[in-house]
Protein backbone atom coordinates (compact mmCIF):
# COMPACT_ATOMS: atom_id res chain seq x y z
CA UNK A 1 0.00 0.00 0.00
CA UNK A 2 2.85 2.24 0.53
CA UNK A 3 3.63 2.04 -3.19
CA UNK A 4 0.04 2.87 -4.04
CA UNK A 5 -0.14 5.70 -1.57
CA UNK A 6 2.94 7.21 -3.11
CA UNK A 7 1.45 6.92 -6.54
CA UNK A 8 -1.75 8.37 -5.38
CA UNK A 9 -0.02 11.12 -3.53
CA UNK A 10 2.12 11.69 -6.58
CA UNK A 11 -0.91 11.77 -8.86
CA UNK A 12 -2.68 14.16 -6.51
CA UNK A 13 0.38 16.34 -6.41
CA UNK A 14 0.64 16.29 -10.22
CA UNK A 15 -3.05 17.15 -10.55
CA UNK A 16 -2.72 19.85 -7.86
CA UNK A 17 0.36 21.16 -9.62
CA UNK A 18 -1.48 21.15 -12.96
CA UNK A 19 -4.44 22.99 -11.45
CA UNK A 20 -2.11 25.40 -9.69
CA UNK A 21 -0.15 25.89 -12.90
CA UNK A 22 -3.37 26.46 -14.85
CA UNK A 23 -4.61 28.93 -12.24
CA UNK A 24 -1.26 30.67 -12.10
CA UNK A 25 -0.97 30.83 -15.88
CA UNK A 26 -4.53 32.06 -16.14
CA UNK A 27 -4.48 34.64 -13.35
CA UNK A 28 -0.83 35.26 -12.47
CA UNK A 29 1.54 34.37 -15.31
CA UNK A 30 -0.30 36.27 -18.07
CA UNK A 31 -0.46 39.54 -16.10
CA UNK A 32 3.05 38.94 -14.76
CA UNK A 33 4.39 38.17 -18.23
CA UNK A 34 2.43 41.19 -19.54
CA UNK A 35 4.06 43.40 -16.91
CA UNK A 36 7.45 41.89 -17.67
CA UNK A 37 6.88 42.44 -21.40
CA UNK A 38 5.83 46.04 -20.74
CA UNK A 39 8.92 46.48 -18.56
CA UNK A 40 11.11 44.90 -21.27
CA UNK A 41 9.54 47.17 -23.91
CA UNK A 42 10.00 50.21 -21.65
CA UNK A 43 13.66 49.34 -21.06
CA UNK A 44 14.09 48.75 -24.80
CA UNK A 45 12.42 52.12 -25.57
CA UNK A 46 14.60 53.87 -22.99
CA UNK A 47 17.70 52.29 -24.47
CA UNK A 48 16.62 53.34 -27.99
CA UNK A 49 15.82 56.82 -26.70
CA UNK A 50 19.18 56.99 -24.93
CA UNK A 51 20.94 55.85 -28.12
CA UNK A 52 18.99 58.41 -30.15
CA UNK A 53 19.82 61.15 -27.61
CA UNK A 54 23.49 60.13 -27.70
CA UNK A 55 23.47 60.26 -31.52
CA UNK A 56 21.70 63.64 -31.40
CA UNK A 57 24.24 64.91 -28.86
CA UNK A 58 27.11 63.73 -31.05
CA UNK A 59 25.53 65.33 -34.11
CA UNK A 60 24.93 68.57 -32.17
CA UNK A 61 28.51 68.50 -30.87
CA UNK A 62 29.79 68.04 -34.43
CA UNK A 63 27.57 70.90 -35.63
CA UNK A 64 28.90 73.09 -32.82
CA UNK A 65 32.48 72.17 -33.74
CA UNK A 66 31.79 73.06 -37.36
CA UNK A 67 30.07 76.32 -36.33
CA UNK A 68 33.04 77.18 -34.11
CA UNK A 69 35.45 76.37 -36.91
CA UNK A 70 33.38 78.50 -39.32
CA UNK A 71 33.31 81.36 -36.80
CA UNK A 72 37.10 81.14 -36.41
CA UNK A 73 37.51 81.17 -40.19
CA UNK A 74 35.20 84.17 -40.52
CA UNK A 75 37.07 85.98 -37.73
CA UNK A 76 40.37 85.22 -39.48
CA UNK A 77 38.94 86.45 -42.79
CA UNK A 78 37.68 89.63 -41.12
CA UNK A 79 41.09 90.23 -39.56
CA UNK A 80 42.83 89.64 -42.90
CA UNK A 81 40.34 91.94 -44.63
CA UNK A 82 40.92 94.62 -41.99
CA UNK A 83 44.68 94.25 -42.43
CA UNK A 84 44.48 94.48 -46.22
CA UNK A 85 42.01 97.36 -46.02
CA UNK A 86 44.25 99.15 -43.53
CA UNK A 87 47.27 98.51 -45.72
CA UNK A 88 45.37 99.72 -48.81
CA UNK A 89 44.20 102.82 -46.95
CA UNK A 90 47.75 103.49 -45.80
CA UNK A 91 48.96 103.11 -49.39
CA UNK A 92 46.18 105.41 -50.59
CA UNK A 93 47.13 108.00 -47.96
CA UNK A 94 50.81 107.78 -48.92
CA UNK A 95 49.96 108.04 -52.63
CA UNK A 96 47.65 111.01 -51.99
CA UNK A 97 50.38 112.69 -49.92
CA UNK A 98 52.91 112.11 -52.71
CA UNK A 99 50.52 113.49 -55.30
CA UNK A 100 49.83 116.54 -53.12
CA UNK A 101 53.57 117.06 -52.54
CA UNK A 102 54.21 116.85 -56.29
CA UNK A 103 51.35 119.29 -56.96
CA UNK A 104 52.71 121.74 -54.37
CA UNK A 105 56.23 121.35 -55.77
CA UNK A 106 55.08 122.02 -59.34
CA UNK A 107 52.99 124.97 -58.18
CA UNK A 108 56.01 126.36 -56.33
CA UNK A 109 58.17 125.88 -59.44
CA UNK A 110 55.56 127.76 -61.52
CA UNK A 111 55.44 130.54 -58.93
CA UNK A 112 59.24 130.73 -58.89
CA UNK A 113 59.33 130.89 -62.72
CA UNK A 114 56.66 133.63 -62.73
CA UNK A 115 58.53 135.65 -60.10
CA UNK A 116 61.76 135.15 -62.04
CA UNK A 117 60.08 136.41 -65.21
CA UNK A 118 58.67 139.42 -63.32
CA UNK A 119 62.10 140.18 -61.88
CA UNK A 120 63.71 139.92 -65.34
CA UNK A 121 61.03 142.21 -66.83
CA UNK A 122 61.51 144.67 -63.99
CA UNK A 123 65.28 144.59 -64.43
CA UNK A 124 64.87 145.11 -68.18
CA UNK A 125 62.62 148.11 -67.55
CA UNK A 126 65.06 149.54 -65.03
CA UNK A 127 68.00 148.89 -67.33
CA UNK A 128 66.24 150.56 -70.25
CA UNK A 129 65.25 153.50 -68.04
CA UNK A 130 68.81 153.80 -66.79
CA UNK A 131 70.11 153.47 -70.33
CA UNK A 132 67.91 156.34 -71.48
CA UNK A 133 68.95 158.39 -68.47
CA UNK A 134 72.62 157.67 -69.06
CA UNK A 135 72.22 158.41 -72.76
CA UNK A 136 70.46 161.69 -72.02
CA UNK A 137 73.21 162.64 -69.57
CA UNK A 138 75.85 161.85 -72.13
CA UNK A 139 73.97 163.79 -74.80
CA UNK A 140 73.50 166.74 -72.45
CA UNK A 141 77.20 166.94 -71.84
CA UNK A 142 77.94 166.74 -75.51
CA UNK A 143 75.48 169.42 -76.54
CA UNK A 144 76.50 172.67 -75.20
CA UNK A 145 74.25 175.49 -74.23
CA UNK A 146 74.37 177.25 -77.54
CA UNK A 147 73.26 174.20 -79.41
CA UNK A 148 70.51 173.73 -76.93
CA UNK A 149 69.22 177.22 -77.37
CA UNK A 150 69.27 176.82 -81.16
CA UNK A 151 67.29 173.66 -80.87
CA UNK A 152 64.77 175.34 -78.61
CA UNK A 153 64.37 178.28 -80.98
CA UNK A 154 64.00 175.99 -83.95
CA UNK A 155 61.37 174.01 -82.12
CA UNK A 156 59.49 177.16 -81.16
CA UNK A 157 59.55 178.36 -84.75
CA UNK A 158 58.20 175.10 -86.01
CA UNK A 159 55.50 175.16 -83.41
CA UNK A 160 54.67 178.74 -84.32
CA UNK A 161 54.33 177.85 -87.98
CA UNK A 162 52.01 174.96 -87.27
CA UNK A 163 49.60 177.02 -85.28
Amino acid sequence: MAGLFNWTSFAIQVIAFGILYWLLSRFAFKPLFGIMEKRRQMVKDQMESAEKNRADAERFLEEQKQALQQARKEAHDIIELAKSTGSKQADDIVNAARAEANRIKEEALRDIEAEKNKAIASLKAQVSGLSVLIASKIIEKQIDEQTQSQLVEQYLQEVGKSS
